[in-house]
């Protein structure tokens, strides 16, 4: 098992400024502790990983933030090579970066891609400039594109992300949009309902009355909107949230989806690794500073480590698995969990949410539909209900 290529994530944890409607792991670039002093515990961390977790092949490379477009193209090309003298390396390996449409991170594109990155991800966010106000982004729609076709001269895959679902949006103008978004000739899109949450600006403005979020039935309009406008496009969506041409799939996000091992490095980042043939949660402390102390004393800024027990483990592949318009493959299921799908589900649940259109199930697969993906919070809870 912890022979199969496993990924790594890297987190850069700075934003030029934090959005509104941001509850991830970031802070501004300025309270930061700086690159190099950054890159220094990165690798130290990285090097006690590897000895730590069991020799397996690197897939994907995924550097994700924050904005790590704001790093230097020298920390990628020194963390890419670290790992590729530590390890085998596959011969098609993914590196994705996240960056933004600003022109100061599109200047840096070309150090990028001479660094090794094969794949980036652009936060466009909107096409409309007062949505792209109302969520805080430092960027024009016309600044989007523009980076856009940079990006698409330089990479061998570009990914946009997109945010929908806004207060008062109708299902005309995201269908519009939508259109838009199509003819960029993308292939590879990740299209996000906007979430408010606790802690959030946008979430203040929200319980001040300063506006009303977008009635959920309106969202899940919109979403099936979504499911259309792309489908028609060559874009039908793989995982709830993320379309793609065939073939052109997000290939790490796909293989954590599905189960496999991952290092997670960097302030707050997550992992599931394998350590003498057994799979183990970690967790990176989340504040950069504390997370370097940490590493500067220990070698890592782990917060926490411990086994995933057989159970847990099944029951986090099924909450991924079931996100996915492939649905849950029956042997990689038995396989990474030790447990048929039959010894975890409820089987009354199953046949139930089978008969009522929910799932689909055959010697396989197990698969939510598109009515299914719509309520999957529901489904999760039935399926798992006891369990």
């Amino acid at each position: 098992m912890s022979q199969e290529a496993i990924a790594v994530y890297i987190h850069w944890p700075y934003c030029r400024s934090k959005c509104p409607y941001c509850d991830f792991n970031s802070q501004p670039i300025d309270n930061g502790i700086g690159e190099e002093i950054w890159l220094k515990a990165l690798l130290a961390e990285l090097d006690r990983s590897l000895i730590e977790t069991d020799p397996a092949p690197i897939a994907t490379v995924f550097f994700g933030g924050g904005t790590p477009s704001l790093m230097g193209a020298k920390s990628v090309g020194t963390i890419l090579d670290r790992l590729a003298k530590a390890r085998p390396i596959a011969h098609d390996l993914e590196v994705t970066l996240e960056a933004n449409p600003t022109a100061s991170e599109k200047r840096r594109f070309q150090g990028f891609r001479s660094a090794g990155v094969t794949r980036l991800s652009l936060g466009i966010q909107s096409l409309d400039d007062q949505a792209l106000k109302f969520l805080g982004r430092r960027h024009s729609a016309k600044a989007a594109l523009e980076a856009l076709d940079r990006a698409r001269t330089l990479f061998e895959r570009v990914s946009a992300d997109f945010i929908y679902a806004l207060p008062n949006q109708s299902p005309a103008a995201w269908e519009g949009q939508l259109e838009r978004i199509a003819l960029l000739g993308l292939d590879h899109l990740s299209l996000y309902q906007l979430s408010l949450e606790p802690g959030t600006p946008l979430f203040s403005d929200m319980e001040q009355s300063r506006f009303q979020p977008l009635d959920a039935d309106l969202a899940a309009g919109l979403y099936e909107i979504t499911q259309q406008v792309l489908e028609a496009a060559g874009l039908p969506a793989y995982e709830i949230s993320n379309h793609a041409r065939p073939g052109f799939e997000c290939r790490h996000n796909l293989n954590v989806w599905q189960g496999a091992a991952y290092i997670g490095l960097g302030p707050g980042a997550h992992g599931r690794e394998y350590r003498q043939g057994r799979l183990y949660a970690s967790e990176r402390i989340a504040h950069p500073a504390l997370w370097r102390e940490e590493v500067v004393r220990h070698g890592q800024g782990t917060s926490h480590t411990e086994p995933v027990l057989p159970g847990e483990r099944a029951q986090e592949l099924i909450l991924m698995g079931l996100r996915l318009t492939g649905g849950i493959d029956r042997a990689l299921f038995a396989r990474r969990s030790g447990f048929a799908l039959e010894e975890v589900f409820d089987a009354q649940a199953l046949v139930r949410l089978e008969a009522d259109g929910f799932l689909e199930a055959d010697a396989r697969s197990v698969r939510a539909t598109p009515k299914g993906r719509l309520v999957l919070n529901a489904l999760l809870a039935a399926l798992l209900a006891g369990r």
